[in-house]
């Protein structure tokens, strides 16, 4: 079975976007990641996954702020939103460790909506699949693999 890193390398190197992957200590939390990494909290991008109408969708937030799910209702012009449980985002991301996807949910067939204030940064990083593993990617590369929603989402 591919792994996750190897589906995001992949799908990194077929669009031609240059990527830098890092290994760190186990991370099981956005902050954490940044911590480890010695880089802003800002720059690290994390998913949030929410049950949008029945549909499964990922927010991407940067580590140090939270959704607030009136905005994400509303930036998707959704009749009800709630944040998906473990089980149910478990199965689409079956290739990596639980909580520990990358922000590419188009691999996934997962949309992406991301907040305004990660589209700011010049560089991302992303979990790569495992919790000592991520990748850094350009933000104007990742948006144009992704083609995510771009909004105001977070509290």
């Amino acid at each position: 079975m591919t792994t996750c890193k190897e589906r995001l390398e992949r799908c990194l190197d077929d669009a031609a976007i240059p990527h830098e992957f890092q290994r760190h200590r186990s991370a099981f939390t956005a902050q954490e990641v940044a911590q480890s990494e010695h880089i802003p909290g800002r720059m690290v991008a994390k998913p949030v996954m929410v049950d949008a109408d029945g549909r499964l969708t990922m927010v991407v937030l940067p580590a140090t702020e939270q959704a607030d799910l009136g905005k994400v209702t509303a930036a998707l012009h959704a009749g009800a939103v709630r944040l998906a449980s473990e089980d149910e985002f478990r199965r689409a991301f079956d290739d990596c460790e639980t909580g520990a996807m990358p922000v590419f949910g188009n691999l996934y067939g997962v949309p992406v909506v991301v907040d305004e204030r990660v589209a700011e940064n010049e560089d991302i990083v992303t979990q790569a699949g495992t919790h000592a593993e991520t990748v850094q990617v350009s933000y104007r590369d990742f948006e144009r693999l992704v083609h995510p929603l771009v909004a105001d989402v977070r509290r």
